[in-house]
């Protein structure tokens, strides 16, 4: 088995897991739904995306891609995801000893 720990393009290691990314999504849109005071029913008839499917991802994280964006599209503004895309990241450190050489000179 393959673990989900894995570098990314730059060759980090990322300490976040598919898993714990999912989970922040899936709450984060839960909370949004929750705020706006709206039932996984409601949610459903204003997105199309099935009832059991948003229960479903609220408990496990698990959606298609496709349906996500519907729910995110309801509850937020497809734009906010774009500009996250589209932001310029900083350079992360490729080692540790680039990490704690730029501590202690920093």
């Amino acid at each position: 088995m393959l673990s989900e720990n894995y570098p990314n393009t730059d060759g980090l290691l990322s300490l976040w897991t598919a898993g714990d990314v999912q989970a922040q999504l899936s709450e984060h849109l839960r909370k949004l739904r929750k705020e706006r005071k709206l039932s996984r029913r409601k949610l459903s008839e204003m997105s199309g995306v099935p009832e059991p499917t948003i229960k479903h991802f609220e408990m496990t994280g698990q959606i298609s891609l496709r349906q996500f964006l519907l729910l995110w599209g309801r509850l937020s503004q497809l734009d906010d995801l774009r500009r996250f895309l589209m932001e310029e990241k900083p350079e992360a450190p490729k080692s540790l000893l680039e990490f704690f050489g730029n501590e202690r000179h920093g």
